[in-house]
């Protein structure tokens, strides 16, 4: 039974580096102890949320995202396609449902939605939620009318990742600055939709990085609801897949990917801890700890974006082993809608 002291409480968004640094030092079992008692006090410790990503469109985005092989500075084979049909999400939807999956998930490789595009994306929005599932959507940066737009289509979550910690930034990607992140995020926030914000580790950022990139979300005026945390899965033809090739003691270990997930619970309780990309390279034993650290969400199915993925029958499995179930569909809080504009993005320091 969940304690309601600690649920009802208001989390801490005033988080300093040298808390969440001291955090990471802990010894690896004192880490973990103090994930767990802070998962079990606002989560049931025994279920995951299930959810599918779907690319809806892949390839040719003109952003530079040194780990995307979806990049037109890319050199990875991937072939830009155009945006989908509706009646095929929706389709891809269905039968995500049918395999058990809570949320629905669907991406698009722009740096921005145009105006055009619009329409059948909220079409697709409506068409996906009155099948009961959650939706969330990635499609780059948002102004503020078309975060509207997907807010009255009834979008649950949007998705977009601040990626690293505010130092490192512009050694992944140069197409544009953190602020671009955090204004997105403020803009989602302000229209009413649930915010879905993480990154990626093992990028070759160093510890004190991923400390900048946790503060960046626990001291955001309100934590994101969902916060993904994604293994790098190098690529042929990035500019990170080929420095991984060349440098493979730059790969994060799993220990210290176990210590980011178990910072980020303790640094943002209530939120959801997504184990997103690079589970199909680890072990059982490995996604066992982080589960055991506060991860309560993952990808199912055999493909994200354009990488591989575990598979259903592996995580069947793998629950199977461990004692887990997939956590109840329900209807998602929505976000408050702000009330005189949106929450100030300028109160996350951008250092």
């Amino acid at each position: 039974m969940l304690n309601d002291k600690h649920t009802t409480a208001q989390p801490r968004t005033d988080w300093t580096r040298e808390e969440i640094a001291a955090l990471f030092d802990l010894p690896f079992t004192e880490l973990l102890f103090r994930a767990a008692e802070t998962h079990r006090a606002h989560h049931a410790a025994d279920e995951v949320q299930l959810c599918t990503l779907l690319s809806i469109k892949t390839g040719g985005c003109p952003e530079d995202c040194g780990y995307c092989s979806q990049s037109a500075h890319a050199d990875s084979g991937v072939e830009a396609t155009k945006l989908m049909d509706v009646r095929q999400v929706l389709q891809s939807a269905a039968q995500a449902k049918d395999a058990g999956s809570q949320r629905f998930c669907m991406g698009a490789a722009w740096r921005n939605p145009k105006e055009r595009d619009m329409p059948k994306i909220v079409e697709i929005v409506k068409g996906v939620r009155e099948m009961g599932m959650e939706t969330c959507m990635t499609l780059g940066m948002l102004s503020p009318s078309q975060a509207d737009q997907l807010a009255d289509a009834g979008l649950d979550y949007y998705n977009h990742n601040v990626d690293t910690g505010p130092e490192y930034y512009d050694r992944v990607i140069t197409t544009r600055n953190y602020q671009d992140r955090l204004d997105t995020l403020s803009n989602v926030r302000g229209a009413g939709i649930n915010v879905c914000s993480g990154g990626i580790v093992g990028m070759g950022e160093t510890r004190e990085d991923r400390v900048g990139f946790v503060h960046t979300l626990a001291t955001l005026e309100r934590h994101p609801e969902s916060v993904p945390v994604n293994a790098l899965v190098p690529v042929k033809g990035t500019p990170l897949g080929d420095m991984l090739a060349d440098t493979p003691m730059a790969k994060i270990d799993d220990i210290e990917f176990v210590r980011t997930v178990a910072v980020a619970r303790i640094c943002m309780p209530k939120s959801m801890v997504r184990l997103s990309a690079g589970r199909e390279s680890m072990s059982d034993a490995t996604q066992a700890l982080c589960f055991m650290a506060g991860a309560n969400s993952i990808f199912t199915g055999d493909k994200l974006l354009t990488a591989p993925n575990a598979g259903d029958d592996s995580d069947a499995a793998m629950f199977a082993r461990l004692g887990l179930k997939a956590m109840a569909s329900e209807e998602p809080m929505r976000a408050e809608k702000a009330r005189g504009g949106a929450c100030n993005a300028g109160s996350v320091p951008a250092e």
